[in-house]
């Protein structure tokens, strides 16, 4: 998988894939990471890149000939890349838009927006599709980026020591995951469930789904919804 980050501040960003899981694939060959800044492709003698906004109002927006221009060179030494513009308006990115591209595509474009955001015309331009990560206003989209990145890169082949980890993570069903518990057995009065520790399979997994579900229960109360809704669906099949 390869990652292109069109970003004015890839200092914001390039720490990231310093140390630890990212790290270790993209020196393995599995993850690959570059930076375009519109900033290269500027016009004007003071490499402008916002001007104000057309009709009135506060701040200012990302002019549209640097990112046209960062992105049709883009697009011509790499035509299969799927361009991403991250946006508070746009969709929100969910773990099946993670596991979708990461199997889908090989080079992904993140586009990162600053100021009061980018001029309309180059999302409709170049945008392949639109993400939000939630419903509040950041100061930029290279935190998006990253988070897409990093939730995509996980489930690139190879990048996680242990594919069976995925299995049973938060969203890979209607289930958030069930607790962990590491040693000691006991911490400040705390104690590990006893099921856990006794090596009966069947029992464990029935322990981490109860807990799953009271979980999901009291902290994402939406998805426990619809978890009992599909439950019933399944046992009105028999």
């Amino acid at each position: 998988m390869r990652f292109t980050f069109v970003t004015l501040f890839r200092s914001l960003m390039e720490g990231y894939f310093e140390d630890s899981i990212l790290k270790r694939a993209i020196g393995r060959g599995e993850l690959a990471v570059e930076w375009l800044n519109p900033r290269d492709f500027t016009k004007d003698r003071h490499r402008k890149v916002d001007d104000t906004v057309a009709g009135g109002g506060a701040g200012m927006v990302m002019m549209p000939q640097p990112l046209h221009d960062a992105l049709a060179a883009l697009k011509s030494r790499s035509p299969e890349v799927h361009i991403v513009f991250t946006t508070p308006v746009g969709k929100p990115f969910r773990q099946s838009d993670a596991k979708r591209l990461a199997s889908q595509r090989r080079h992904i474009a993140f586009v990162s927006g600053r100021y009061e955001g980018i001029d309309e015309r180059i999302v409709e331009l170049w945008a392949d599709e639109v993400f939000s990560i939630g419903d509040y206003i950041l100061t930029g989209g290279e935190l998006p980026s990253l988070v897409m990145a990093d939730a995509i890169s996980r489930l690139v082949p190879g990048v996680l020591g242990n594919a069976e980890s995925l299995e049973a993570e938060s969203y890979e069903t209607a289930l958030l995951e069930a607790p962990s518990f590491t040693r000691p057995k006991s911490f400040h009065n705390l104690s590990i469930p006893s099921e856990l520790l006794k090596g009966n399979h069947s029992k464990i997994n029935a322990l981490k789904k109860r807990l799953a579900i009271a979980k999901t229960k009291y902290f994402r109360p939406e998805r426990y919804l619809k978890f009992t809704q599909r439950d019933s669906d399944e046992k009105s099949i028999y």
